[in-house]
């Protein structure tokens, strides 16, 4: 981080449900760590649940990663499109099976509305796949989570975290 300067409580939700997808995940904790301006803070045990729309495809392993950052949400999208493009992921098909998915769901109070980019994420407090790993981070979202927490299976599987 660089000194002086403001940095706030960041959460982006990862998803794979192509190739390995455990490694998908680490590479992307492992890149978020790496990342200039961004100091992991915590990091979810790995969920696996069945993909939510799109064609019929095999299931995600979901976690979310808590971060302290100065960026800003459009500067942690990049990130996360950067990372996404290290795991070879493919855009062909809408909601369709990938490789690595890397989500900004919250950027402290930032409020973003943009074609390509809004935060907080406009369907994450429907999806059970992203509220119940951020809660195991943030116990404030324990109250929020959708009745359907049932169909978000623990692994037992983790993540290696810098922490």
């Amino acid at each position: 981080m660089t000194p002086g300067t403001t940095t706030r409580r960041a959460y982006l939700g990862l998803g794979s449900n192509l190739g390995n997808r455990l490694g998908y995940l680490q590479l992307a904790v492992d890149a978020l760590d790496a990342a200039d301006d961004v100091r992991i803070v915590g990091v979810s045990p790995v969920y696996e649940t069945a993909a939510v729309g799109g064609p019929e495809q095999p299931e995600y392993l979901n976690a979310v990663v808590g971060l302290e950052t100065s960026r800003s949400a459009r500067s942690l999208l990049e990130l996360a499109h950067g990372i996404e493009a290290d795991a070879e992921r493919v855009r062909d098909v809408r909601w369709g099976p990938r490789t690595l998915d890397v989500d900004i769901l919250l950027v402290g109070d930032e409020r973003v509305d943009e074609p390509d980019l809004v935060v907080p994420h406009p369907r994450m407090v429907e999806r059970a796949f992203v509220v119940v790993p951020l809660a195991d981070l943030d116990p404030d979202w324990r109250s929020r989570i959708p009745p359907d927490a049932a169909s978000v299976r623990p692994t037992g599987l983790t993540l290696l975290s810098p922490e």
